[in-house]
């Protein structure tokens, strides 16, 4: 799925959605013993809404009676205020932890932080300040950064260049909040032409700005399409990775649907002594509320490696 259709149908509705929210912890809820994974897996609006209702504050209670720890909204900048602090409430009696969003406007098909131009990085900076007040107030740590098109006028050095004066000015806003940009690369089948396309170029980019607060988001669905040997990659940029994202492929969705073993991959993440959030970056292969069961089963198959 791609991320814009995510970020489309997280925010539409979502004020009439809220005034009609019956949204309530149900008083069972200590004799109700949800599945426990192994790992720190983070569905998203949407996922499971046959089950759990339009609603994304009933969706969130139904993340946690099935045993998840934590969630995703990429397009939470989107959403109005008051859904947000209502979010937040939530999680905090749900002991939900959120997990990334989108935090700038992403050029899908035009030159941006390539290109040096000063409006522009203004304009993501800006972004960046904005997405500093969204994540107080949803208790976020990390926010997704893609630095956009490449731009064909310029060498790739100067393009380079320009990319990392840009992270190092968002990571100066960062810092003193305690906050993560994760740099996501993508695959060039899914989204052709961008700056950012693999590992070890996140890995460089990563080191050369040299902060707590500009990581490695590793989304393993684009990465098995750009440069597989998912393990070897995975460990060769270990100390500079803060978050990952789940997708099988082909198809992008949930795992055990194609060629990737992530029973694997997850034990070598899990073995490794990773404590953070993988975030369910994908569609349902199915549809309904069958689709969406086959989704948690899929997770506790692959999950069961100890």
């Amino acid at each position: 799925m791609e991320r814009r259709n995510f970020i489309r149908t997280s925010t539409l509705g979502s004020t009439a959605i809220v005034s009609g929210a019956s949204f309530k912890l149900q008083s069972q809820a200590n004799t109700f013993k949800p599945h426990v994974f192994n790992l720190n897996y983070a569905p998203h609006i949407g996922m499971f809404k046959n089950s759990a209702g339009e609603n994304p504050l009933d969706q969130l209670q139904f993340m946690a009676e099935q045993g998840f720890k934590s969630w995703e909204d990429n397009g939470m900048p989107g959403r109005e205020i008051g859904l947000q602090n209502q979010m937040a409430s939530s999680m905090e009696k749900l002991g939900l932890e959120m997990g990334v969003f989108v935090a700038h406007k992403i050029y899908w098909k035009e030159p941006t932080l390539t290109t040096g131009d000063k409006a522009i990085r203004e304009e993501f900076l800006t972004d960046i300040k904005n997405s500093i007040e969204v994540a107080k107030r949803v208790n976020a740590k990390w926010m997704t950064v893609v630095p956009g098109h490449v731009d064909l006028k310029l060498p790739m050095g100067y393009q380079t260049a320009n990319v990392l004066e840009s992270l190092k000015q968002a990571s100066a806003l960062l810092e003193p909040h305690n906050l993560t940009m994760v740099l996501e690369p993508l695959n060039f089948r899914n989204h052709p032409g961008l700056f950012l396309t693999d590992s070890p170029q996140a890995f460089e980019l990563c080191k050369a700005v040299d902060s707590p607060a500009c990581k490695i988001l590793f989304d393993i669905y684009h990465q098995q399409i750009q440069e597989g040997n998912l393990i070897p990659n995975i460990e060769s940029c270990w100390e500079e990775i803060a978050y990952f994202q789940i997708g099988d492929n082909p198809g992008r969705k949930e795992p055990t649907t194609g060629e990737i073993n992530y029973k694997n991959v997850f034990k070598y993440i899990y073995d490794k002594g990773y404590k953070g959030i993988l975030g369910m970056e994908h569609g349902n292969s199915r549809p309904d509320k069958e689709g969406e069961l086959a989704v948690i089963n899929a997770y506790k198959e692959v999950d069961n490696f100890i």
